[in-house]
């Protein structure tokens, strides 16, 4: 099935964000074979500049259902997708957000959900009221998975405390799960584990004892979401090549593939399931899944 890059290109032009215009540019070059651009990568940069607070961390909509302005674990995901995006190039702002992550992490290594908001409007209801003073195995998970990922071409997060620290207790907190888990928890321990596995010789044993809470067809419903939100294989298994995807049948992956690139809407974009929370947020959320799916269809050779 063919994308329309040229109607992704629209899309991106007409609604989206300016921080998922400049990933969208620097996706282009990779597309094109090119070798990363400076000028995309300082764009980038500068785009996620806007979203930065003094402390190192992120807020400002960054995580676009928290709009609220101060940093947020939520947040911090985001950032390492950008700094993701530039590789082989780095950047210092990298290594900030680990120095601000590892300010408000718990004793035990891992995250709290979210830490208190001060502007909620515009915010989701999970968002709001979280306990700052227990570790979330999904936002840790999530963000850790990311920050391994950057840390594979920037060996400075590589060395980074937090990071040590943020993997100690996702692989003591996945070890330690027994009842099926969140939908997402279970997707972003899964990307968690695909992240490590080069490096943490458990990460194999810790993906099978996952195995059995992953549905044969790879589609779980989210509790608590909209009716129409399900995890599907490519959410628990976003990368070809990561263990993760052993779970799945290659059969089931390459549907999915083809799901995800019969998505692209009439004006050039993806959209998603999510509840809706405000305007602003719907359209920052579609811009970035038409990034995202590109980038997955880009991985798995079908662009």
């Amino acid at each position: 099935m063919s994308i329309d890059l040229s109607a992704a290109a629209a899309f991106m032009a007409t609604h989206a964000r300016v921080l998922d215009r400049r990933r969208f540019d620097l996706l282009t070059h990779a597309l094109a074979g090119a070798t990363t651009d400076a000028g995309a990568v300082q764009g980038a940069l500068a785009a996620l500049d806007g979203y930065r607070n003094a402390d190192g961390g992120y807020g400002w909509g960054l995580e676009p259902d928290l709009r609220s302005p101060e940093s947020q674990p939520g947040a911090a995901a985001h950032a390492f997708e950008v700094f993701e995006d530039i590789a082989p190039a780095t950047t210092s702002r990298a290594v900030e957000l680990c120095d601000w992550l590892d300010s408000v992490t718990l004793p035990d290594g891992g995250l709290p959900f979210a830490l208190p908001v001060t502007a909620p409007a515009g915010c989701a209801p999970w968002w709001l009221g979280a306990d700052t003073s227990t570790s979330s195995l999904q936002i840790t998970a999530v963000t850790a998975a990311v920050a391994h990922r950057v840390a594979a071409h920037d060996p400075a997060v590589a060395a980074h405390p937090w990071l040590d620290r943020a993997t100690r207790y996702c692989l003591t907190a996945i070890e330690a799960i027994d009842e099926t888990p969140h939908a997402y928890v279970l997707a972003f321990a899964l990307r968690f584990l695909d992240a490590v596995h080069g490096t943490r010789p458990e990460a194999a044993g810790l993906v099978a004892h996952l195995s059995r809470h992953v549905p044969p067809d790879g589609r779980m419903h989210v509790e608590g979401g909209t009716e129409e939100e399900t995890l599907r294989p490519l959410d628990f298994a976003p990368l070809p090549d990561g263990p993760a995807a052993s779970l799945l049948s290659p059969q089931g992956i390459a549907a999915d593939l083809d799901r995800l690139a019969g998505m692209q809407e009439p004006d050039g974009g993806w959209t998603v399931d999510y509840a809706p929370i405000s305007p602003a947020g719907v359209l920052d959320w579609r811009g970035h899944t038409t990034v995202r799916a590109l980038q997955t269809l880009h991985r798995h050779g079908r662009l």
